[in-house]
């Protein structure tokens, strides 16, 4: 488990990657030391990784829920880069390469069209209170920008410039990306702002934790959950019956893209995806 620890620091540190990653590897090798103890890791040998593969394949959480197969992908991958950094360390342990990932079939990617995204919108109350022009200003921003949901929520008012409609995301990897966002995006979160009588930081405030007091604002930030929620009320009651989710949107915006004539590589860049076969 120092090991582990170490391993996990040293992503951050020397590796570049986010705290976010350093956290999933930690939490998927720490699922490894529930399988097999805190053994040490000369121990570790190429059985012991077979039983661990069944381990995980017949897991269950309290929930009663199974492990998808990318999520089992991820636990061994988290794996295999431990063992590697033992080997670049030199503690004698199994070769990563005798780690093989289980074959990924994609799942169908789901998308709405724009009448689809239309109904949506439409399904948002016409009273103008704050949370309608913030759910409107959300819609319209994630059809529009093709954000992931974890870029939306950590921004904050000084990052979204509405006159020149464009600024600038730091995406998976710590990589920055210019977004462009549609006039229509822009005015419904310019029509959000001008109704909030707050000076918080972030872009997007949650409406259930008024009572709660802080000066940085960071506790009315809207999570990741909350606009998965949203977003499948809206889909709702806009009589939507596919699962729709904040990623579905980021599908949306890239299908129309491609639909009215773009070109992938342009889409691959305000996507932000490293290779092309992703998008």
């Amino acid at each position: 488990s120092e090991l582990i620890m170490d391993f996990v620091e040293s992503l951050e540190v020397e590796g570049g990657r986010s705290s976010k990653t350093a956290e999933n590897y930690r939490h998927y090798l720490e699922r490894f030391i529930e399988f097999a103890d805190n053994i040490e890791v000369k121990n570790i040998t190429s059985e012991l990784v077979r039983k661990y593969r069944l381990w995980l394949n017949r897991y269950t959480n309290q929930q009663g829920e199974d492990l998808a197969t990318i999520t089992q992908s991820y636990h061994l991958i988290a794996l295999r880069g431990f063992l590697h950094y033992l080997s670049k360390r030199e503690i004698p342990s199994l070769t990563p390469e005798k780690i093989e990932l289980p074959k990924v079939v994609r799942k169908q990617v789901t998308f709405l069209h724009y009448e689809e995204v239309e109904r949506m919108l439409d399904a948002v109350p016409n009273e103008e209170t704050e949370q309608n022009l913030r759910d409107r200003a959300i819609l319209e921003l994630l059809f529009s920008s093709g954000l992931r949901v974890s870029e939306l929520v950590n921004l904050d008012r000084g990052h979204v410039n509405t006159k020149r409609r464009e600024f600038t995301v730091r995406g998976k990897g710590q990589k920055d990306r210019p977004v462009f966002v549609s006039q229509r995006a822009a005015a419904a979160i310019d029509e959000y702002l001008h109704k909030r009588l707050d000076n918080l930081p972030p872009l997007f405030l949650n409406y259930s934790r008024n009572n709660v007091v802080s000066t940085s604002g960071d506790f009315r930030r809207l999570t990741p959950r909350s606009i998965q929620r949203m977003i499948e009320k809206y889909a709702k009651l806009a009589g939507i019956t596919k699962h729709v989710s904040p990623h579905t949107m980021r599908h949306s915006f890239a299908t129309d893209l491609l639909m009215n004539g773009a070109d992938i590589r342009s889409v691959q860049g305000m996507l932000g995806h490293s290779n092309i076969s992703t998008t």
